[in-house]
């Protein structure tokens, strides 16, 4: 008698049959890359401006400024698509954001001081810098309330940038680079709440409030049913979005308070595994259903709430919110944005976004390195710091969403969307040219 034990049945997508092989797991294995979602980003993008400047551009602005109605009792909303993408579905994403920060400030490249002093010093002058040199350009009237716009580090763009050199580059490079842009999240999250609100209900914000409060004691008490904090983490969108708040606020919010730690150890889940494996291996006819059940539970319980749902989230937000939040805001008539004029905006946008990201981050890194608030990462130099602020220049993604809550007035809109992209393609070469300089100087003996 055989000792060998049963194996696992793969997925269809796993197994060796023609499709799966030659196209699904292909498309799986492109999709764990880290460039993969920059990829599909910058296709979406490219969509929406071959949408916008097509024949059929028409079609862009009428789809896009379709009206959907959600009505649940007293509350009633009535946006245009466009809006449902960058009110809620974007507070999914920011949600994510919130669990990455939480994540990094407990466990990650933040949770050291010392290691977490140089890209939060980086980020600031990464942010203040931009921010100072648009206003040079813009001093007054509606123009000047973009000054947030030129302050983003497109996450996904920056990552998939640097990981073109990721043979070549330093992996404590990248590390730095993500630490900055999380810190640069922190930043812009700040920003909207701050700045671009324009009135308060604090009836409705108090009710978000109330019903974090609620999650919160929930939590405390170890209530763990996943569906009550679906329903009532949309019961504070809802109420976010009513306040004047940006919603996206509230994913933020909902991703700070989502515990960090698992409900059971592994070892515990682990034996009760055991145990159960050893109760049912003659029920051969008639299996325990019951207890596979309350295992593949704890099992799941095994894994921090915010674990979970950041592994779960994040295909979500980087292969389908993101592409779809820039297919719709990335469609500018090219054609009409030139013949109106760059204008100050676009321009102050340019400089912020690809010479204040480059002087802002290098100078507050040698300012904190000079003063010993902060080091330089193991194998990291000056010319590779200087690739990296400049890759940080590719705003895209939160300055197409900053553009929103700054301007009312279509031209500057569309302002602002040109200066946004030919910033972020400035950069993005700049980046690409300077980092693959800095690694020539390291490989050379």
């Amino acid at each position: 008698m055989s000792d060998r034990l049963p194996e696992l049945t793969r997925p269809w997508l796993r197994r060796d049959r023609p499709l799966p092989r030659t196209v699904l797991q292909p498309i799986a294995e492109f999709l764990h890359t880290e460039a993969a979602g920059g990829i599909l980003l910058l296709v979406a993008a490219i969509a929406a401006l071959a949408w916008a400047n097509s024949p059929w551009s028409a079609s862009y602005e009428s789809f896009w400024g379709t009206e959907l109605t959600v009505e649940v009792g007293p509350w009633h909303i009535e946006e245009h698509l466009s809006a449902w993408v960058n009110d809620l579905l974007m507070a999914l994403f920011f949600y994510v954001v919130g669990l990455e920060i939480k994540r990094e400030l407990l466990a990650g490249e933040l949770r050291d001081r010392r290691a977490a002093a140089l890209p939060a010093v980086a980020a600031l002058g990464g942010m203040i810098v931009p921010a100072l040199l648009y206003v040079v350009f813009n001093t007054s009237g509606e123009e000047a309330r973009g000054w947030g716009i030129p302050m983003a580090t497109d996450i996904a763009f920056a990552v998939g940038v640097l990981s073109l050199f990721s043979k070549r580059i330093p992996r404590s490079l990248t590390l730095f680079v993500l630490a900055l842009a999380i810190v640069d999240d922190i930043g812009a999250i700040a920003v909207i709440a701050i700045f671009y609100t324009e009135s308060i209900d604090f009836g409705a914000l108090g009710a978000a409030v109330g019903l974090l409060g609620l999650m919160v004691a929930m939590l405390r008490l170890g209530i763990r049913a996943g569906y009550v904090y679906v329903v009532l983490g949309l019961g504070v969108w809802l109420a976010t979005f009513q306040s004047g708040v940006h919603a996206t606020i509230a994913g933020v919010a909902l991703g700070f308070i989502t515990p960090h730690r698992p409900f059971h150890l592994e070892g515990a889940v682990g034996a009760e595994a055991k145990r159960i494996a050893e109760r049912t291996a003659d029920d051969t006819d008639r299996p325990r259903v019951g207890e596979w059940i309350h295992l593949a539970r704890i099992s799941r319980q095994a894994i921090s709430p915010l674990s979970y749902s950041e592994e779960m989230l994040h295909p979500w937000t980087s292969y389908v919110i993101l592409p779809l939040f820039a297919l719709a805001n990335a469609g500018v008539n090219i054609g009409e944005a030139l013949e109106a004029g760059l204008g100050s905006v676009a321009l102050g946008i340019v400089v912020g976004l690809v010479g204040g990201k480059i002087a802002g981050i290098s100078l507050a890194s040698w300012l904190a390195v000079r003063t010993g608030l902060g080091q330089l990462p193991r194998g990291v130099g000056w010319s590779h710091i200087t690739g990296a602020a400049a890759v940080a220049g590719i705003g895209f993604t939160v300055s197409l969403f900053v553009t929103g809550l700054a301007f009312t007035d279509p031209e500057l809109i569309e302002q602002a969307k040109i200066g946004v992209l030919g910033a972020s393609v400035i950069a993005a070469g700049i980046g690409l040219g300077l980092l693959a300089r800095a690694s020539r100087r390291s490989a050379s003996p």
